[in-house]
């Protein structure tokens, strides 16, 4: 492995572990003096580690790098002398010992800043902006793109969450409840599922499926279900919806790295392993009367990779676990798939009667994803005119090269 891939893959897998780490140590008022310091120390480590090589400890040498950086800035400001005096001993080890988290450690940062992020005082939207861009190091222009919102308004979410913090008490009288928690749950089952997201249909214009970015949505969701405050049927319906997905993913991109689509894929590619934790996630958060979004799509995954091929799939099961997933979640976005299960159910004329009468909101008339399918059943109903209009948005709206090559394949 080269080293500047090295310095990207420390960015995606470290990134989060960095700034929970010193958060911990210097305080959450400082975050964004921590973001900066660990964007320095990254960007440092490309550079230094090109030319002398990768040191024996990488983690211990980034932590080291954005540690010193982040003391160094607030020396600068006369008003935080109290706080590096409180941190020198801290500083003090560090140097003896480079980073002295241990794994256990650092997964118990990770998991406070991300409940930290999730603060109830500060508005749904900006928790999710600010653990996206925090522990995740997601882009604003990435944000937006998931969020269905304007690069501006990410930012004003993102001042407001900041703001909010500076204002909470020290790191030291700031310890989370367990009603905390359990209040911050949701918000935080949502970050993780939009990570994820992003990596199995990266709206990134250069790369359709970011594997790291799943990974680490994946090992951050494992780190909530093993803690006894994350171990609830949600958060483990959520995991087994991540393994189901991701057992797919080798097999969801040709050999240019063009995307695929379910039917065209080779099923033996798919991990049969990983399918089987899945399933054995799912079960466990069967257990009790909790039904959420999570059990729904995962149940739609479960579906597709229990079929031994596309036209044997369950498509019955399928519109029932969308119906089931309206009913807890209400969205025109689930009204939308039910329309393609019930269309390769029931046949095309069937998936329009779903949407027929239904007015889409803005952000969704505005999308690929409403013009795509409409342009798709109109075609197999041999409606050609509204098939050709539909389309021809489609193609014009969609966010990547990679998705707009995958809409004509489907579309024709």
């Amino acid at each position: 492995m080269t080293e500047a891939p090295l310095a990207e893959h420390f960015f995606r897998h470290e990134y989060g572990r960095l700034v929970a780490t010193l958060t911990r140590r210097i305080g959450v008022q400082h975050l964004a003096d921590i973001e900066d310091a660990v964007q320095t120390a990254l960007m440092a480590a490309l550079e230094s580690w090109t030319i002398s090589g990768r040191p024996e400890r990488p983690a211990a040498w980034l932590f080291r790098v954005a540690h010193n950086h982040v003391l160094g800035e607030l020396a600068n400001r006369a008003r935080h002398r109290r706080l590096l005096e409180e941190n020198a001993a801290a500083k003090r080890a560090v140097a003896e010992q480079g980073s002295d988290a241990s794994v256990a450690e650092a997964a118990e940062d990770l998991l406070r800043l991300l409940f930290v992020c999730c603060d109830e005082s500060i508005p749904v939207d900006s928790q999710l902006v600010l653990a996206l861009k925090t522990l995740c190091g997601f882009g604003i222009r990435e944000i937006a793109q998931r969020l269905f919102t304007s690069e501006a308004n990410v930012y004003k979410r993102l001042g407001r969450a900041r703001k909010r913090l500076r204002e909470l008490p020290p790191p030291t009288s700031r310890e989370l409840v367990d009603e905390q928690y359990s209040a911050r749950l949701p918000a935080v089952t949502k970050v993780l599922y939009l990570l994820f997201t992003e990596g199995y249909l990266s709206l990134d214009g250069e790369v359709a499926i970011r594997r790291e970015l799943c990974d680490e949505a994946i090992r951050l969701a494992t780190i909530l279900v093993e803690h006894p405050v994350g171990r609830t049927p949600e958060a483990l319906a959520l995991l087994a919806l991540m393994h189901l997905h991701a057992a797919r993913m080798t097999a969801r991109q040709d050999g240019s790295g063009g995307l695929l689509l379910l039917e065209e894929q080779d099923r033996g590619l798919w991990d049969g392993q990983m399918i089987a934790v899945g399933l054995r996630w799912l079960a466990e958060s069967a257990r009790g009367e909790v039904f959420s979004r999570y059990h729904a799509e995962a149940g739609i995954a479960a579906e597709h990779c229990l079929a031994r091929s596309f036209g044997e799939t369950r498509w019955a099961k399928v519109v029932e676990c969308y119906e089931l997933l309206e009913q807890v979640a209400p969205s025109a976005i689930h009204r939308l798939n039910r329309a393609v299960a019930v269309a390769e159910w029931r046949g095309p004329a069937a998936g329009l009667a779903v949407l027929d009468g239904f007015e889409p909101p803005k952000w969704l008339a505005g999308s690929y994803l409403w013009a795509a399918v409409l342009a798709d059943l109109h075609r197999r109903a041999g409606h050609t005119s509204a098939a050709v209009h539909h389309r021809q948005v489609a193609l014009e709206s969609a966010p990547t090269d990679a998705v707009r090559r995958l809409l004509r394949r489907r579309l024709g």
